[in-house]
């Protein structure tokens, strides 16, 4: 199968699925569960040190994310639907809330938790 035509392919999460990352404050993947795992197609080794971007589906508008960056930076919580990339090259939709991780007062990464919508 194409590329484009994976691009037109949505991968359904399980209904109990909760994926899970952790970045740290430059975004670069530190931590993925299995169920990241088995969503993404990703292996474990193939994502800690890469940056979360990787996942960004090309139908995201840029708008989605800049909020999310603004929001996150200030160490606020974001939730939202996003729809990400999988590694085959077909889509998933996630509801996914993100949150800051702050030591000290700094924000030091963050943790995004997903499940389906």
């Amino acid at each position: 199968m194409s590329t484009a035509t994976n691009l037109q392919s949505e991968f359904l999460m399980h209904d109990d699925e909760v994926v899970i990352t952790r970045t740290d404050e430059k975004s670069f993947i530190t931590f993925a569960n299995e169920g990241f795992l088995r969503t993404s197609g990703y292996s474990l080794e193939e994502l800690i040190g890469q940056p979360h971007y990787i996942l960004r589906h090309p139908d995201m508008p840029r708008a989605a994310f800049a909020d999310l960056w603004q929001t996150v930076e200030r160490g606020v919580k974001w939730h939202g639907y996003v729809k990400n990339l999988r590694k085959d090259g077909t889509y998933y939709w996630v509801y996914a809330t993100v949150i800051p991780n702050v030591r000290g007062g700094v924000v030091v990464g963050y943790t995004s938790v997903r499940r389906k919508p």
